[in-house]
């Protein structure tokens, strides 16, 4: 593999018609700069108005949150799993990874990165044959995490672009994009069967997610799906996480609700998003999903510049760090109650009605695990299974009752 350190990054982006220059990214004595292209401020697309606001001239970063990196192209970076493939391929031709800096990586991403940024020049992967069978996949990250590293440059083609701890995929089946998640060791060997169980619950709360299943396996309960809402056929639609959006390092608790909740308002003007994340923090909090740290929280761009909240993801049980959400509730991570909710939902004009409102579907929602196991039995799981599964469910639950109770 050829390599050779990049300075000078081209930024495009990508909607449904051809692609535009964007702008440079420069590495000059370790600081990073960018310089806006004067065709694309003509076109009024704020892509990240709140860290690099649209306007002429170069633009220099000083903010290290992302080793210098601008937010809204360090949300185009593989973390975890695919860093770690990136990784482990540099190192098997014999170059020490640290040596990268965040331009370099943009160009491993090339035009593979999630939502409608691409970089060039870019060092992409020779294509080999690559397999679509989903077990077989699975047989591959086993293997990886196992230190094998035979799979590693078609693991990478699969999925080094997306971020996230979990290995996943990026797959074309029958014409739809889909990202699949596989278990990593520390997962338990239901966990895609309890995160369609969480999507399903997420449904009956009412919150807006994107078209999900479980991809059928022959040696265990399957594999979680999503369709892509990074993608509408051949157009791509520029996606930013409010990590990248606030510069806040998604490794750290380092957020609160509140300020999720002003930057929808900021972005969208509409109440109804802003109700739609109130919903999605209710959900976190009543279904003990304390992962939601801040790149679990996107917002998605139209061609003509108009924000909406992304459908919600990465939905499941978590404890936590040190057992508090990772974004907290008000000032509080550990213990929220109704009261924390109803005023987090106050500091963006959403009337305590409909809070209340919002509150009692999605509690009940969380309470409806017969329900929930009629439908997956429509999915024809064996009643052993399924059953652990519900107990499992249940038991995990009753450990947030507490909360529940402030909820009455």
């Amino acid at each position: 593999m050829s390599f050779s350190n990049q300075n000078l990054v081209y930024v495009y982006y990508h909607g449904s018609g051809e692609r535009q220059l964007t702008g440079r990214l420069l590495l000059k004595n370790r600081q990073i700069f960018f310089e806006y292209d004067a065709d694309f401020i003509k076109k009024g697309l704020e892509l990240s108005p709140f860290k690099l606001p649209l306007k002429t001239g170069v633009i220099e970063s000083n903010d290290r949150t992302f080793e210098g990196l601008f937010g809204v192209f360090n949300d185009s970076l593989p973390d975890g799993w695919g860093r770690l493939l990136l990784d482990r391929k540099l190192m098997n031709v014999g170059l020490n990874p640290g040596t990268l800096s965040p331009l370099d990586r943009l160009c491993f991403v090339g035009t593979s990165g999630m939502g409608a940024l691409s970089y060039e020049p870019e060092n992409s992967s020779a294509m080999s044959h690559i397999t679509n069978d989903l077990d077989e996949i699975d047989s591959e990250i086993q293997a990886t995490l196992d230190e094998n590293d035979d799979y590693v440059e078609d693991l990478l083609i699969l999925g080094g672009s997306s971020a996230g701890a979990r290995p996943k995929v990026l797959l074309n089946i029958d014409g739809v994009d889909w990202l699949i998640k596989f278990r990593s060791h520390l997962d338990p060997k239901d966990i895609s069967a309890i995160e369609y169980a969480y999507h399903l619950m997420a449904i009956d709360a009412g919150l807006v997610v994107p078209e999900a299943k479980l991809f059928p396996s022959r040696k265990g309960m399957g594999f979680f799906g999503v369709k892509r809402f990074d993608r509408n056929g051949d157009s791509r639609i520029h996606m930013h996480t409010i990590a990248g959006l606030l510069h806040a390092d998604h490794r750290e608790p380092s957020l609160d609700y509140e300020s999720i909740m002003k930057a929808t308002l900021y972005l969208t003007k509409d109440i109804r998003q802003c109700e739609i994340q109130f919903r999605n923090a209710v959900f976190n909090v009543l279904s003990h999903n304390r992962d939601d740290h801040s790149k679990n929280f996107s917002f998605l761009m139209d061609e003509t510049g108009n924000w909406t909240v992304s459908p919600a993801y990465d939905l499941t049980f978590s404890s936590g760090p040190a057992g508090e959400h990772s974004t907290m509730i008000m000032g509080e991570g550990k213990n929220p109650t109704k009261n924390h909710l109803l005023k987090l939902a106050g500091t963006v004009g959403i009337k305590q009605d409909k809070a209340l409102e919002i509150i009692d579907q999605v509690l009940a929602a969380t309470q409806k695990w017969d329900a929930l196991q009629v439908k997956l039995a429509f999915l024809q799981y064996k009643p052993k299974i399924l059953g652990r599964l519900c107990v499992r469910f249940a038991k995990r639950l009753i450990s947030n009752q507490l909360y529940l109770i402030f909820l009455r």
